[in-house]
């Protein structure tokens, strides 16, 4: 199964063999989807809108399970589940991370981009959340109390995606100056020459098996 959110406000569920949508679209948001995320063990999905909101979804019946949270973001563009599934990350306009109980309580706010916050990942241990804004850094938080730890700077543009190699050896970045650069985490260096496109990026990810990098535009 694959989600997707949409400009008109909804979500689909898909059968990617089929290519046909399972059901009725899921309306709750009031503005166009912008994020979305499957819970580690897949019993729930959320997702950030334009609308300001985190909604949180039962992918068996399409209904809401909790009560929409009021992010504060503005725009919400990323929201993501930690490894254990007891917690979540979001992102947005406002330049702030949040950090969220399973429950919708606010645990806390980081702090220290500069620009609008595109993109988020945690650490497999879940002790660490990257974080790419449009102010062209990404950064490296601890999750616990949002102490900065690093900040990467190579980019030319606002950096729209970033994912985790699944050594966690690496990181991976996409951005609007048309180029994915990769990035060594026990240096802070990036690696190589960038991987350039033609247009600008808006979406990186690897593969479980960490041997290859899927960028797209």
């Amino acid at each position: 199964m694959v989600m997707s959110g949409s400009k008109d406000c909804r979500l689909r569920l898909w059968k990617v063999k089929e290519g046909s949508v399972v059901g009725d679209p899921w309306e709750g948001h009031s503005a166009p989807v912008e994020c979305l995320d499957w819970s580690p063990d897949t019993r729930e999905i959320a997702s950030g809108s334009q609308d300001g909101t985190i909604r949180r979804w039962n992918p068996n019946t399409g209904r809401q399970i909790v009560p929409p949270i009021e992010t504060g973001h503005g725009w919400v563009y990323a929201v993501k589940y930690s490894p254990r599934g007891d917690k979540f990350a979001s992102c947005g306009y406002d330049n702030v991370i949040r950090v969220w109980s399973k429950y919708g309580k606010l645990l806390i706010e980081i702090k220290g981009h500069d620009e609008s916050v595109n993109s988020l990942c945690w650490s497999n241990d879940g002790a660490y959340i990257f974080s790419a804004a449009r102010d062209m850094t990404i950064r490296k938080w601890q999750s616990i109390d949002g102490k900065e730890l690093v900040v990467l700077r190579g980019h030319t543009s606002f950096i729209r995606s970033i994912c985790l190699s699944p050594d966690e050896r690496h990181l991976v970045s996409a951005s609007s100056d048309c180029s994915v650069r990769i990035w060594d985490l026990k240096t802070n260096v990036q690696v190589g020459d960038p991987l350039l496109h033609e247009d600008e990026l808006l979406a990186v990810a690897i593969p479980s098996d960490g041997r290859y990098i899927a960028s797209a535009g």
